[in-house]
């Protein structure tokens, strides 16, 4: 691989790296309005609609920034139907991903003799992160060259 081809990767991962920062604070906020405000006090909504809601909302900002900013060179015409089509794989390999985060992250946590789930969590959002990148680099925003 080109000294020039390296960089332009690694520009595209840090790009890639802040836009999941943008997402990660909206996922904090979205969790939070709905599980405090939206559907405090029923268990269902609080535990499981609400991460749902929260995760979607995130997925949807950090693909929004990727399709605009991070992969925007691979996109040959920004309209609604490759929007919609680009978002589709997008989600699919996001939602592969957190599969993968949470089983990494119980694995740490067992092998690791009980480390706290927070360590387990930043572990595991690293393996998961690189995936995630690997998969939108080489599926959704594949390269026609």
């Amino acid at each position: 691989m080109s000294k020039s081809k390296v960089i332009e990767l690694t520009v595209r991962y840090l790009r890639f790296a802040a836009s999941t920062l943008a997402g990660t604070a909206v996922d904090m906020l979205v969790l939070w309005l709905c599980s405090d405000y939206l559907f405090k006090g029923n268990y269902w909504g609080e535990y499981l609609l609400s991460p749902f809601i929260s995760f979607e909302c995130a997925v949807l900002v950090n693909f929004t920034i990727a399709y605009f900013s991070v992969w925007k060179d691979r996109v040959s015409a920004h309209t609604f139907r490759s929007f919609c089509r680009h978002y589709a794989g997008y989600n699919l390999s996001c939602t592969g991903t957190f599969l993968l985060k949470m089983c990494a992250l119980l694995l740490i946590e067992r092998f690791s003799g009980g480390w706290d789930v927070l360590i387990c969590n930043i572990l595991a959002l690293c393996i998961s992160g690189i995936l995630n990148f690997v998969l939108n680099e080489t599926v959704v925003f594949k390269s026609n060259k």
